[in-house]
Order: structure tokens, then C-alpha cells, then sequence
């Protein structure tokens, strides 16, 4: 065998050797967690700590889909895409400040329960809970799946199919067997070995590269030899090292992508399932604060360990990254509108010595199991609090853990069945197609989650009937993009006006206008909730209050669908809590697996939940203080870096 077989034999030991690391932790976390209630397994019986909560979100937004994306857009071109990481920080804050108490008051596990508690009705929270669940498998899953099997096919030559299998059996036990504890204890460890390598990684780069300096004189020369004909193509931009690019004719507008890159994500880190899920699991609002704190230092570091390096493999091998030919980029990456996103994994093949380069090879898998065991969690989330209990109204405890864990399996199987589709509508930049899609699809959705906190008077048809206008609008837009897609460098632009002439990031403010005005006509048009159904659901009647009158006409005599639980135990009559006898081993078994109850009573609202909501709300004025202090400085920080790379 020669130097280099072994040295590729080595890198899979390590591998190896980190996978049973994560499924040590996995397990342990299993055998910890109580995973045989609701609460329990889709939201780690609300029981975590800060930085377990912050390591979870950080690791459950980055995927391997900005390890590639962000890299490759780095490399073609610049830095200013990082501002959808650093105005991520503010967001984080908002939704441990202002999204999350009323979350909690609401006593909600998913998002589109909330819009059915403030509302009532069922239409509007059907409707979000089928969307989020396009939206996971559109961009969310599609997108980690095609990254993270891209990188695995590049670094160890398996078919992609092989790769993504293997990858989603790991990913779906985890999740189907240990529920939100699992997911974010595992996160947590993967975080750790994710940053390592990574700033491993950075380190090396730039030592190959000469310094920051060097970076900026090698990248404005590195242009590719062999050219598709024409002179322009594959030069790097002048402004590739600035944030604020011109507001007309630069690939990033400096007024769209701040608008885009705040308020247009704003429903991705404030109303998105995945994101909130874990700040619901911390044990109280001082940790969950706590954790957004956490998650939103780390988001600073996207910039220097991801999108630097990027460049630096521009710079470093221009020949294979920077490539515009469409035949020549055929050869390499087998994708004709360039190799941008082959930029991240070409550093970890070249740069790094044997067992770092396994280690950053583990990091990539690392985060493609973070982000596919949050998503799959999450999803089997929405389908069984949402869906499945309104198909089977009378369902019980037991019933909804198993439906829980199934429907992860059906999430992996359609994941495998999209992949042919992923290959083939992806373009040159990962990371910006994903951006665009989650433009057009998901910016409507945070003016509704915004209004509906803040502005009682709102009412559920200008809930539902803005979020289809801006989602009409939106689908209209994706439609011609996918219709009418971007030409090649060199060849004239034949799209119509709509798409060459309005960038992505302007159509997503026209979203964000677009569905804030038609909630705002409509709700003044049309009858008010009255006052009683609105406590607890809005950021004016925080903290909860069960006043005399309100609790037959509120919203909870709405809503049949709480559920709660006495220290971590389904509330049940006495003759339910005894074990079924005609279990058979066989079921015994799964149950003790699978973490599944013995009761089959369907349980309601108690006091017992009502108390866990005002502990949970209650802070300690020092704690408070000293949280309101440190989301300061975290802002401020973000203001130092814009002005730094301004």
C-alpha cells in the first residue's frame, strides 16, 4: 500500500474514531433525557442550560451548506454575504427578549400552534405547518444533503448515494431514538469539534497564503488561465473586500442585503421551528437568553472560518475555483456555471497533514448531521403537534411519539428521492440560491409573527390573507427565476425586466412591504379579536392571566390541544396509569427503546402548566440586568465590525 492509500486510511480511522465519540454522546444523553413524554422528547423537558441551548442553535443554522456556500461565494465574490451571519446577532437577542415570552405564555411546542392559539381556527396554522415543511425539504434538507454528499464524494471518492444513505441512517437514529436531548447534547460536542477544525483550518490557510495582506493582493489576481473567451469573466470584484457595495450595479446591494439580511430573516431565527425549538428546551428565560448570547458570538466567526478561507482557495488555486469555462468546469466539479463551491473542501484536500485533514473531514459531517438531526426533529414536531393531531383529534400520548419518530423516517426516505432534483437545479453560487429561495418563500411569514406580538388589533384573515399575497407575489418570483435562469459570463442577458433588473434582495423588501400593508388594510377593515383572547398571546398582556370570564372564551376553550405534564410524568387517571397487559414483549421492548409511555390516556391543561410558565418568565433582577448588558456589547461588537469592514 502506498503513502498516500494510508494516509487516506488514516483520515477514515478518524472519521471512525469521531462518529463513535458522537454516538457515546448520543447514547448518554438517551439514557439522561426523558424521552417518554411529549415535552420530554420534542423539547428536552424544557430542562437545558445556556450554552447547550446556544451551542444547538449556532450548530443547527450552520450546515454544510455554508461551510460550501459561504466559502463559494466568498471566493466568487467577497465578503459582504457575511452580513447575513453578523445581523443574525440582533436577531437572536429579539427572539429571546421579545418572541420567546410570548411563546412560552402561550404554552406552545410549534410555531404554527402559536398562530392557532392567537387566531383560533385551524386554516392559518395548517397552512404554516405544510410551508415549513416544503420549506425544510426545499432548502433546509436538499440543500445540506446535496453540500454535505458533494464534500464526501470530492474527499473520499463514495457515490453520492452511498454517502447520503449512510449519512441519514446516522442522523435518523439519532433523532428517532433520543428526541430534542439527544439532538442538542450531540450538537453541543459537534460544535466544539466543528470550531476546532475550522479555526484549525484558518490558521493553516493563511500561513499558506502570507497574512491577511497577501489575501488581498493574490485575490485580485486570481483569474483562472484557461477563459470561456471573454476578457471580464472570472475577475474578481474591486469591492471584494468591502461590505456596502453599490445600491444599483453591484451583485450585493448594500440597502437590499441589509434589508434582507435583518428583517428578511427575521422569521428564520425568531418563527422558525428549528431555531426556536431549542430555546424552548432551556429551563428558563435567563438561560434561553443566555444561549441566543452564545449562538450569536459565535456567528461573528462565520466571516474569519469559513469565508476567508474561501478566498484564500481562490487565491491559492484559481485554476480549479476560479474556473469559467463551462467545459473546463465540467471536468472539475462536473457543474458548468462554475466551481465556486468546490472552494472549502479543495483547502482541506491540499493544505491540511494526515489526521487533520480526517478531523476537518469529520467536521463536515459534523455539520451535516447537526443541521439534518435539528430538521428532522423539528419536522416530525410540526407534523405530529400540528398535523396529526387534527386528523386524529382523540390520539394519545403514546400514539404521538410513535407518529414522532415514524415520520422521520418517511422525511428520510423523500430526502433520498430529492436528491436527483438537487443536483440538478443547482448554480454556481450554493449559498445564494439558497438565500433567494428562502427570500421568495419565507420572508412573508415574519411580518405576521412580528404583527401578531405586537399589534393586538390584528386579526386572523389579515393573518392568513397577507401571508398569501406575500406568498403569491413570492412564488411568482421563484417561478421566473427557475424559468428564466442567470446566463453564463459573456452571453447577453434575455430575462425579463422583473428578474435582470430587480435583485433578489429588493424583491424581498417589496415582500416585506407587500404583506405588512395588506395585514394592516385588512385587520382594519374587518372585526377585532375581543380583548379576553388575546392573554398571554401578545407582548401588551404578558405575563399570563386566567381572569374571571376569560377562561371559557378565551383562546383556550378554543384549542384542545394542550398538553401537559406533573415532573415529567403524562397527568392521567389512576386506571390509566396502570401498564396495559396485553403488551406483548415484543411492544415491551420498543417501548423501553424508543423511551415510549405505558399510558394511553390524552391529557389537558393544568395548573401544573400554568406555574411552569410563570417560572419559566421569572428572572432575577441581577441576572436581568447582566443579560441587558452583554446583548449591548454583543451589538456593539456587530457595529465595530461594520464600520471595521465597511
Amino acid at each position: 500500500m502506498g503513502t498516500r492509500g494510508l494516509d487516506h486510511w488514516v483520515d477514515i480511522v478518524v472519521v471512525a474514531v469521531y462518529f463513535v465519540f458522537v454516538l457515546s454522546v448520543g447514547l448518554w444523553s438517551m439514557c439522561t433525557s426523558n424521552r417518554g413524554s411529549v415535552r420530554g422528547y420534542f423539547l428536552a423537558g424544557s430542562s437545558m442550560s445556556w450554552w447547550p441551548v446556544g451551542a444547538s442553535i449556532f450548530s443547527s443554522n450552520i450546515g454544510s451548506e455554508h461551510f460550501l456556500g459561504l466559502a463559494g461565494t466568498g471566493a466568487a465574490s467577497g465578503i459582504a454575504i457575511v452580513l447575513y451571519e453578523w445581523n443574525a446577532i440582533p436577531l437572536v437577542i429579539l427572539l429571546a427578549w421579545v418572541f420567546l415570552p410570548v411563546y412560552v405564555s402561550a404554552g406552545v411546542y410549534t410555531l404554527p400552534e402559536y398562530l392557532g392559539k392567537r387566531f383560533g381556527g385551524t386554516r392559518l396554522r395548517m397552512y404554516l405547518s405544510v410551508l415549513t415543511l416544503v420549506l425544510y425539504i426545499v432548502t433546509k434538507i436538499a440543500v445540506s444533503i446535496y453540500a454535505g454528499a458533494l464534500f464526501i464524494q470530492l474527499a473520499l471518492g463514495w457515490d453520492m448515494y452511498l454517502a447520503v444513505v449512510a449519512l441519514l441512517a446516522i442522523t435518523g437514529l439519532f433523532t428517532v431514538l433520543g428526541g430534542l436531548a439527544a439532538v442538542i447534547y450531540t450538537d453541543t460536542f459537534q460544535t466544539v469539534v466543528m470550531l476546532g477544525g475550522a479555526l484549525a483550518l484558518t490558521v493553516i490557510s493563511f500561513n499558506k497564503i502570507g497574512g491577511y495582506d497577501n489575501l488581498v493582493r493574490k485575490y485580485g489576481r486570481a483569474v483562472a488561465n484557461i477563459t470561456n473567451g471573454n476578457a471580464t469573466c472570472g475577475i474578481p470584484r474591486d469591492d471584494a473586500f468591502h461590505l456596502f457595495r453599490d445600491p444599483v450595479t453591484s451583485d450585493n446591494p448594500w440597502p437590499g442585503l441589509i434589508s434582507q439580511s435583518t428583517l428578511g430573516v427575521l422569521w428564520y431565527f425568531c418563527c422558525d421551528q428549528v431555531i426556536v425549538q431549542r430555546s424552548l428546551a432551556a429551563k428558563n428565560l435567563s438561560h434561553a437568553k443566555g444561549g441566543s448570547l452564545l449562538a450569536g458570538m459565535f456567528k461573528i466567526l462565520p466571516m474569519f472560518i469559513m469565508i476567508l478561507p474561501g478566498m484564500i482557495s481562490r487565491a491559492l488555486y484559481p485554476d480549479e475555483v476560479a474556473c469559467v469555462n463551462p467545459k473546463e468546469c465540467s471536468r472539475i466539479c462536473s457543474n458548468p456555471v462554475g466551481c465556486s463551491n468546490i472552494a472549502y473542501p479543495k483547502l482541506v484536500l491540499e493544505l491540511l497533514p494526515v489526521g487533520i485533514r480526517g478531523l476537518l473531514m469529520a467536521v463536515m459531517m459534523s455539520a451535516i448531521i447537526t443541521s439534518l438531526t435539528s430538521i428532522f426533529n423539528s419536522a416530525s414536531a410540526l407534523f405530529t403537534m400540528d398535523l396529526w393531531r387534527k386528523v386524529r383529534s382523540s390520539t394519545t400520548e403514546r400514539e404521538l411519539l410513535i407518529v414522532g419518530r415514524v415520520f422521520i423516517v418517511v422525511l428520510c426516505g423523500i430526502s433520498i428521492l430529492w436528491i436527483p432534483l438537487v443536483k440538478s437545479s443547482q448554480g454556481g453560487q450554493l449559498f445564494i440560491y439558497l438565500q433567494a429561495v428562502q427570500a421568495y418563500l419565507g420572508t412573508p411569514i415574519g411580518p405576521v409573527f412580528i404583527w401578531a406580538i405586537l399589534w393586538k388589533r390584528m386579526n386572523e384573515k389579515a393573518a392568513f390573507w397577507g401571508l398569501i399575497t406575500g406568498h403569491t407575489c413570492g412564488i411568482i418570483r421563484m417561478v421566473l427565476d427557475f424559468v428564466y435562469p442567470a446566463p453564463n459570463c459573456g452571453e447577453p442577458d434575455i430575462r425579463p425586466p422583473l428578474i435582470s433588473g430587480v435583485h433578489y434582495t429588493y424583491y424581498g423588501m417589496l415582500l416585506l412591504g407587500v404583506t405588512s400593508v395588506s395585514i394592516v388594510i385588512i385587520s382594519l377593515l374587518t372585526k377585532p379579536q375581543d380583548s379576553c383572547e388575546l392573554e398571554g398571546y401578545t407582548w401588551w398582556t404578558l405575563p399570563i392571566a386566567h381572569r374571571p370570564g376569560c377562561g371559557e372564551t378565551g383562546k383556550e376553550a378554543k384549542t384542545e390541544d394542550s398538553i401537559s405534564e406533573n415532573n415529567g410524568e403524562v397527568l392521567a387517571d389512576e386506571s390509566n396509569r396502570k401498564y396495559n397487559r396485553e403488551d406483548t414483549c415484543g411492544k415491551r421492548w420498543i417501548g423501553i427503546i424508543c423511551g415510549l409511555p405505558n399510558s394511553t390516556v390524552r391529557t389537558s391543561k393544568t395548573e401544573h402548566e400554568l406555574n411552569r410558565i410563570d417560572k419559566f418568565l421569572y428572572e432575577r433582577p441581577r441576572t436581568r440586568t447582566l443579560l441587558n448588558v452583554l446583548a449591548t456589547v454583543s451589538v456593539g461588537a456587530l457595529a465595530y465590525l461594520w464600520g471595521f469592514f465597511h
